[in-house]
């Protein structure tokens, strides 16, 4: 938990930052662009206004200026180029140069299939059209989004070893947090267990010399129950302990899950029978799994005792393991009443009963607790589907390699 919270951490402030740094080198970027583009266009309207003339060829004039030829254009079709040898364009070229740029709608923009910027004015007599090189501009702009890129990258590994370095400065407190938890829960079941196992074995004793006419008889089976039924949270608090801290309590092996899937479905026939429901199963065969086989039984007990209790009256229960190229998937299903969409969430949460017909079975909702807790420890997941047909619970777990 403690790990996936660091990381969660470090991926939450480098997506933060790498999108902050996104809309500097965007804003970078098309700042740089309009600029030139500006600064282009602004040459083009001077290249108009001097008609091609000499100062605008490289080498002469302005050492900034880019070099330019005007077009200008008659209403009889005719053209004449001022300024275009050099870029050594012949008659043909500069024709279809010039009927790509009256073929466009707007009077300024870019012919990239011959990388030329032009601005077009229209005269008393003629339509005057100036054009320029556009190579230099994209080079610019290419450039640009080359060193953009590599500052980003370089700041983002940076600033993913500073934040993986401080966001083990920022969980210390709540791995302290959780690990004091974690022993609380873990050493209160272990300390209660004792003083439980006296009380019950109290109650008994009394309960064998209380005659069944006295008045102190209802009294003795009370705390004969509630002590029974302490002694069962203490228990599943204790189990809770135990499959979320896998690696002190248990070593993993190679498991047979498809006999222990049998061997439950076996177990709970009768069960399900008793309550009214039949149990079908398909269960796939060897299929092996690296984990607890004793978490994996009772992984298994509290999906099919969840099914049996809340199917609907004489729903059947569906009970399926399969498996893919590189994970298994273990499924139950039970028909009856559908789990509201705001109880979902909220279903694997501890001590969490939904309302109504899902709450009178006395449990003290930590058994989805405990299964999802165990189907974590073996690097699975574990999720509720319900609609006006079934529910359904699906658990994805790796296959051993």
């Amino acid at each position: 938990m403690i790990r996936r919270l660091r990381w969660k951490v470090v991926g939450i402030t480098m997506a933060f930052v790498s999108a902050i740094l996104l809309c500097v080198f965007a804003g970078i970027y098309f700042t740089a662009q309009e600029n030139l583009r500006r600064s282009t266009e602004q040459q083009l309207h001077d290249a108009l206004l001097g008609g091609g003339s000499y100062w605008f060829l490289p080498g002469q004039g302005d050492a900034a200026a880019l070099p330019c030829f005007v077009a200008e254009v008659y209403a009889d079709g005719t053209a004449r180029i001022n300024g275009s040898s050099y870029y050594r364009l012949d008659d043909a070229t500069l024709s279809e140069i010039v009927n790509a740029c009256l073929a466009q709608p707007e009077d300024s923009g870019l012919l990239r299939q011959y990388r030329l910027r032009y601005l077009r004015q229209s005269g008393l007599l003629s339509l005057r059209i100036a054009f320029t090189d556009s190579t230099l501009e994209q080079q610019t702009l290419r450039a640009l989004v080359r060193t953009c890129l590599g500052i980003g990258f370089a700041a983002l590994a940076v600033l993913l070893v500073c934040c993986y370095l401080l966001s083990g400065l920022i969980t210390r407190p709540v791995e302290k947090a959780w690990n004091a938890q974690q022993r609380f829960l873990s050493d209160a079941s272990h300390e209660l267990k004792t003083p439980l196992t006296v009380i019950l074995a109290s109650g008994d004793l009394l309960e064998e010399h209380t005659p069944e006419d006295s008045a102190a008889k209802p009294y003795v089976d009370n705390i004969r129950s509630e002590s029974r039924r302490m002694r069962a949270l203490v228990e599943q608090m204790l189990t809770l302990s135990r499959a979320e801290n896998p690696q002190r309590t248990t070593q993993f092996a190679s498991v047979d899950l498809s006999d222990l899937v049998m061997d439950a479905a076996l177990r709970f026939e009768p069960v399900a029978y008793e309550a009214g429901h039949t149990l079908h199963y398909h269960i796939e065969k060897d299929v092996l799994l690296h984990g607890d086989a004793q978490q994996l039984q009772q992984l298994l007990g509290i999906l099919l005792d969840n099914a049996i209790k809340y199917a609907g009256e004489g729903c059947p229960i569906q009970l399926a393991l399969h498996r893919t190229d590189k994970q298994l998937i273990l499924e139950t299903e039970n028909g009856g009443a559908p789990i509201p969409p705001e109880q979902l969430a909220h279903l694997f949460d501890r001590f969490y009963r939904a309302d109504g017909s899902r709450s009178d079975h006395g449990s003290f909702g930590l058994g989805l607790s405990i299964a999802q807790a165990i189907v974590k420890s073996h690097g699975g997941t574990i999720r509720c589907q319900s609609d006006a047909r079934s529910t359904r619970f699906t658990v994805t777990l790796p296959l051993k390699r």
